[in-house]
């Protein structure tokens, strides 16, 4: 087994003192919180950058995932974050352009349930997730999409669920599913709820996704995720809806 990095609580406390106020915060298993910035993941370890930064001197610590209980991204380094979870692609971190609306892709098939056999075989070991907290804006900022910091392997597992609720503007307010029976033929999911919290992967997709309050899913290509809501004008849209993405660690897709 892997030996992971451990930091003892006094030298925890001491960094946390000396970091400057905006800094991505990461929950180890054990207790203990470290606050830095992830600039990188891979092998199953996260790269962190601790320190105050004074004359231009940072330490780095790498972490096991399976130490990680969850990743909270600053507001202010998200787009920084862009990099977490895979070294070897460099996608935009621009935000998509608004698209012509499309209809609803089709559900992707998670599972299938295994043939009955006579044979002996071994049981698969359990899959790893870490946990990334992201509030995603129902304004038409950056495009109306919120980059969750994440980027994502073809073959990646992911769970996403969803809380809050936002105006979208007249008096009307909506909850990550949405608002049935509300006539907007600009928004980008035509056939599904104005309002509801939808996904898409890279910023060079129009295969957009429906999360609404919870999703399971595997990725279908490789890309930075975004978050945003379904409707086509966001010019009077305030509030954020709360989103914990759980992310297969990885990225190694169903085993």
């Amino acid at each position: 087994m892997k030996n992971s990095i451990r930091i003892p609580g006094f030298l925890i406390l001491l960094l946390a003192l000396s970091l400057p106020t905006l800094a991505d915060t990461i929950r180890l298993k054990d207790g203990n919180v470290i606050r830095g910035q992830v600039i990188g993941f891979k092998d199953q370890q996260f790269t962190v950058l601790v320190g105050s930064g004074a004359q231009g001197r940072r330490s780095r610590t790498l972490i096991f995932v399976e130490d990680v209980e969850s990743i909270e991204f600053d507001s202010a380094t998200t787009q920084a974050a862009a990099g977490l979870a895979n070294d070897e692609v460099q996608p935009s971190n621009t935000a998509p352009v608004y698209q012509t609306p499309t209809t609803t892709p089709a559900p992707i098939e998670n599972s299938r349930v295994p043939a009955r056999t006579n044979t002996q075989t071994t049981a698969a070991p359990p899959q790893t997730f870490f946990t990334i907290k992201v509030a995603v804006r129902a304004d038409n900022a950056n495009n109306g999409w919120t980059n969750s910091g994440l980027v994502v392997r073809k073959g990646q597992r992911l769970r996403i669920s969803s809380t809050g609720r936002v105006s979208l503007g007249g008096g009307r307010f909506s909850t990550p599913s949405g608002i049935q029976g509300t006539a907007d033929n600009d928004k980008l999911m035509r056939t599904e709820a104005t309002g509801a919290l939808i996904a898409v992967i890279g910023d060079d997709n129009d295969d957009f996704l429906l999360i609404g309050t919870r999703r399971d899913f595997v990725a279908q290509r490789d890309g930075v995720l975004f978050l945003g809501v379904n409707e086509g004008n966001l010019t009077d849209n305030t509030g954020t809806y709360d989103v914990v993405i759980e992310a297969e660690a990885g990225g190694s897709g169903p085993r």
